[in-house]
């Protein structure tokens, strides 16, 4: 059986499908011609309290709302300039309460890092590998069963999804939660991410 799509737009059009909004809208953006840019705004994250004892929570995000279980799914290019820019998939319960997925740039001089950010009772965690891509560019995909997520990017090598995380998000109580895009420049402006898709569909039976 085909998934039920809740929500799957290429930006094709000069609008914004009617069942997005945007949480902290950057100062620029585009869309049409298939695909949907975003120029983050400098001094833009999220984050909450660990190690680094900040927090933030004025990236931009671009997200419906999802009731049911769903997969999320987006095929995003980046051209970083700055350490920590990032570009990706969130999925949002409240502030204290998310997960966000991306590639993170660090330097022209060391490899860039892939992972999953966790936010759980405003105290968020963070898991990375280095990211062995030829180029920037990457499939992210999260599955949400329950208060459960499984985070997964599409390997260009094996041409397979591999895992990234499973998490649990525990202010997710099984009811609407925000999904979407996001994007962010901890340091400056400058960065530039141009999503193909954005995809919320319900799982196959």
């Amino acid at each position: 059986m085909a998934n039920h799509p809740i929500l799957h737009t290429t930006f094709t059009a000069a609008r914004l499908h009617p069942k997005l909004q945007w949480f902290a809208p950057p100062r620029r953006w585009t869309i049409g011609g298939g695909s949907l840019t975003i120029y983050p705004d400098g001094e833009t994250d999220f984050w909450c309290k660990t190690h680094y004892g900040f927090e933030a929570d004025n990236g931009h995000f671009l997200f419906t709302e999802a009731a049911s279980d769903f997969v999320l799914a987006t095929h995003v290019r980046f051209q970083p300039r700055h350490q920590y820019d990032q570009a990706g998939l969130m999925v949002r319960v409240s502030p204290d309460c998310w997960l966000k997925t991306s590639v993170e740039y660090e330097s022209e001089h060391e490899p860039s890092k892939l992972g999953v950010v966790v936010t759980n009772f405003g105290y968020s965690d963070w898991s990375t590998q280095n990211y062995t891509g030829q180029t920037n560019t990457i499939d992210l995909r999260v599955r949400r069963v329950g208060s459960d997520y499984h985070v997964e990017f599409l390997d260009h090598v094996s041409g397979e999804w591999t895992q990234l995380r499973m998490a649990h998000l525990h202010g997710d109580e099984g009811g609407p939660v925000q999904c979407g895009l996001y994007a962010c420049s901890p340091k400056e402006g400058g960065f530039v991410a141009e999503f193909d898709f954005l995809s919320v569909v319900e799982p196959a039976a």
